[in-house]
């Protein structure tokens, strides 16, 4: 790609293809989508309930879509230029926003806007489990959302953080690339920092915040050795932590956390996440009976047990535990949570099973059957399913 016209005078910018890609984006909204991928050399096309599917037959020129870089971006055009990728925030009107990644591929420039919705839908709304709400009470500690792009992670996120917003009175600090819901202050003091506008890396910001008399700090994504050491720092010192991560369940997460420190740090940090973990929720969005999509939740509530499997390096009993605690402490795990939607006739028996951790317990428990009979003499294969994100990749917030 030649970058020969990376600095303009945004005078000259005729804004027409813009205004192009405005009605595509229009379009999708009007159908309901989620996402409007705009590719040099390509048709544009929107995800619609969870398929990828072309808004017209027009081809985009490379030109075409070079010229809605210096449009779209004017001044941050030579940012993106240096940098190759760019997140930014698109405001299309009052009440439509778009989370924008613009970047460079082998073809030229493509773009990819994510619908961010303006009502920021409760707990309730979202048909979450009572037991959510439990993690917008708590003081201190770490609370996980995870699941792979897409899932829902910050739709639950910025639910909790609403509840908490008008339910009591806190100082909540945010740190996000970018910002995606806006939260106005009620109850609580919010401050919310987008990296790269408002500070240089999630790490700075995370180093400051606990200078800035926080109760509250949400953490948009833990992506590196650095933001979890302070994420977990925070939550030792008495503030209540929110973060993401790209993780599949619950005893993968704990795994992830650990893994990305040097092995003679692991066993320090095992401890400390046994101490500080209030929670994980973990999300699966599967298509609803009426067409839409709705989540599928494993939750992992701190419990002694879970604390001391998660000290003494026993992860992969968390799975079991969490499913002994649905009656006392709420927990579930996926295949717990799916069976529940699937009794309340919200998803079909075919998704159920598609999406479950292990389809052949499941299916034993939607006959009413016990899962510890002898599946050698059924001849049911309980080899639980290898889930990987391109499983999920078209399932979208």
């Amino acid at each position: 790609m030649s970058q020969q016209n990376d600095q303009m005078d945004t005078g000259e910018l005729k804004f027409e293809v813009l205004k192009k890609i405005r009605g595509y984006l229009r379009r999708m909204v009007d159908a309901g989508g989620s996402d409007l991928h705009v590719k040099a050399n390509s048709v544009v096309r929107a995800r619609i309930n969870g398929e990828i599917v072309p808004l017209s037959g027009e081809i985009l020129s490379k030109e075409d879509a070079f010229t809605f870089a210096k449009e779209l971006l004017q001044t941050r055009f030579s940012e993106l230029v240096e940098k190759k990728e760019l997140d930014l925030v698109y405001p299309f009107d009052e009440n439509t926003r778009f989370r924008i990644n613009i970047f460079f591929q082998m073809e030229g420039v493509s773009a990819v806007f994510r619908l961010i919705p303006v009502k920021i839908l409760s707990i309730d709304e979202l048909n979450l489990p009572a037991v959510v709400h439990t993690f917008s009470e708590m003081e201190r500690g770490l609370v996980l959302v995870t699941g792979v792009t897409g899932s829902g992670k910050s739709t639950t996120l910025a639910a909790l953080i609403d509840e908490i917003n008008c339910t009591r009175r806190k100082h909540i600090i945010t740190i996000e690339d970018p910002i995606e819901f806006v939260h106005k202050d009620r109850k609580c003091i919010i401050n919310q920092r987008s990296v790269g506008q408002d500070t240089l890396s999630f790490g700075n910001a995370l180093r400051a915040a606990l200078r800035e008399d926080p109760d509250i700090i949400l953490v948009g994504e833990m992506r590196d050795t650095e933001t979890i050491e302070i994420a977990l720092h925070a939550a030792d010192t008495g503030h209540l932590v929110f973060s993401t991560l790209h993780t599949l369940d619950a005893k993968e997460t704990v795994n992830r956390i650990i893994s990305v420190f040097p092995t003679g740090e692991q066993n320090r940090v095992r401890m400390t996440l046994a101490s500080v973990l209030k929670g994980i929720i973990s999300q699966r969005l599967i298509p609803t009976v009426e067409g839409k999509r709705t989540a599928a939740l494993e939750i992992l509530i701190r419990t002694p047990r879970i604390e001391q499997l998660i000290a003494e390096n026993r992860d992969i009993e968390i799975p079991d535990t969490i499913a002994e605690g649905k009656e006392l402490y709420k927990s579930q795990t996926f295949d717990q949570g799916i069976l529940d939607l699937y009794l309340a006739q919200r998803i079909s028996r075919e998704d159920a099973l598609s999406y479950a951790t292990s389809p052949s317990d499941l299916k034993l428990r939607m006959e009413g059957l016990s899962t510890t009979v002898d599946k050698g003499k059924l001849g049911v294969d309980d080899s639980p399913k290898e889930f990987r994100e391109e499983d999920y990749i078209g399932l979208k917030e």
